[in-house]
């Protein structure tokens, strides 16, 4: 019997915060996880949400009801190792089918030391922190059972979101350069707050060497490579943790710059505007977002809890110049864009360069060399 058998047979639980449990079977790893509960709406990409640094310390419980099915290969994670701290499923495929599969997405997890709990009703769960808010949760398998009051004790002294200053803790700790595929056009500094790699792979397919830095690079290492632009990655945390020298100083000289995710949140609020933790987040491969600009709409990959607070039908005076909301979520009107007038630089809140898609929105890696393009000129 192989050890990912052995946690199938094994009970589990799952305890929140506010008291409500969930009992199942275990799903990779047996023993204990903590994190922060939330859930993601994408009904295929499991390997790349595993493997997104954004998902540190939080424990994803999953809304399509199959896992699995398609296994594990080793070309599409998005990063060195999974980080999710924690992983919830209903119904895990019986057995991986998928000429790409190298081995099963449960073998996997155990390999890598993630507990995670299966035969959970996610559908409750998922109306439940939709009702209550993502908080925090535990997962126990084996010999980490016990009484219900002593895990959920457990559960209430683990760290929470809010104040989690996190990106250096899944940031690069040397810098590294991915080359631009044919011709060289730009060079670009990309600070590492959890990138993915599929996002200097999309810069590398315009012709841009892209050298990736640490997160505690300082404005000297940035120029020290004579970018043509600077772009700010995704990555876990609250925002209001991180040190926004970098990005001032580059607006300072206008430098073209370009923010994703948590890299929106750091510009909206080196413009002088505040974030705010939403109440449980957006996360999946199917938010509708609008772009002001042209009213278009597109299908977008999201993986954010905390948003910025910026006014949606005014353009706003930043120490920067005039800056405006450009994109916005038409399920809740959060920003989910961010853009100068009068300096060359834009952020959205979602996923660009998404894999395993949708991709509607790979065209700001276009805008961002447009930007790049007219500097030079």
């Amino acid at each position: 019997m192989t050890t990912s058998t052995r946690a199938a047979r094994t009970p589990a639980v799952l305890v929140l915060e506010d008291g409500r449990s969930f009992r199942g079977r275990a799903y990779g790893a047996v023993g204990e996880t903590f994190g922060e509960a939330v859930f993601s709406t994408g009904m295929t990409g499991y390997q790349e949400t595993l493997t997104d640094p954004s998902y540190h310390r939080q424990v994803v419980v999953m809304t399509a009801p199959h896992v699995g099915n398609t296994g594990v290969n080793d070309e599409d994670p998005e990063s060195r190792r999974i980080w999710v701290s924690g992983y919830v499923v209903r119904d895990p495929a019986r057995r991986p089918s998928n000429w790409r599969s190298v081995r099963s997405l449960d073998e996997e997890l155990t390999a890598q030391g993630v507990v995670g709990i299966s035969g959970v009703d996610t559908r409750a769960l998922t109306r439940h922190l939709r009702e209550r808010g993502a908080m925090r949760v535990g997962i126990f398998s084996g010999n980490a059972l016990a009484d219900e009051g002593t895990l959920l004790a457990k559960v209430r002294q683990a760290p929470e979101m809010t104040g989690a200053d996190l990106a250096g803790e899944v940031a690069t700790e040397q810098p590294y350069v991915v080359p631009a595929i044919g011709g060289k056009r730009f060079t670009v500094a990309a600070l590492d707050l959890g990138i993915k790699g599929m996002t200097p792979h999309r810069m590398a397919e315009r012709g841009i060497e892209v050298h990736v830095l640490p997160a505690s690079a300082t404005a000297e290492d940035v120029y020290a490579i004579a970018p043509d632009g600077v772009f700010l990655s995704n990555g876990p945390g609250d925002p209001a943790t991180a040190d926004l020298t970098v990005v001032k100083a580059v607006l300072e000289r206008g430098t073209p710059l370009f923010g994703i995710c948590f890299g929106n949140q750091l510009l909206g609020r080196a413009l002088g505007f505040g974030t705010y933790k939403l109440k449980y987040g957006h996360r999946g491969i199917n938010q509708p977002v609008q772009d002001r600009a042209t009213g278009k709409v597109e299908v977008t990959a999201h993986n954010h809890g905390f948003a910025v607070d910026a006014p949606l039908d005014e353009v706003s005076e930043t120490p920067y110049g005039r800056a405006e909301v450009s994109h916005v979520c038409l399920n809740d009107q959060v920003v989910e864009g961010l853009r100068l007038l009068d300096r060359p630089a834009f952020s959205v809140q979602y996923h660009p360069e998404a894999a395993a898609g949708p991709h509607d929105a790979a065209y700001l890696f276009d805008r961002f060399v447009k930007l790049m393009e007219a500097q030079r000129a």
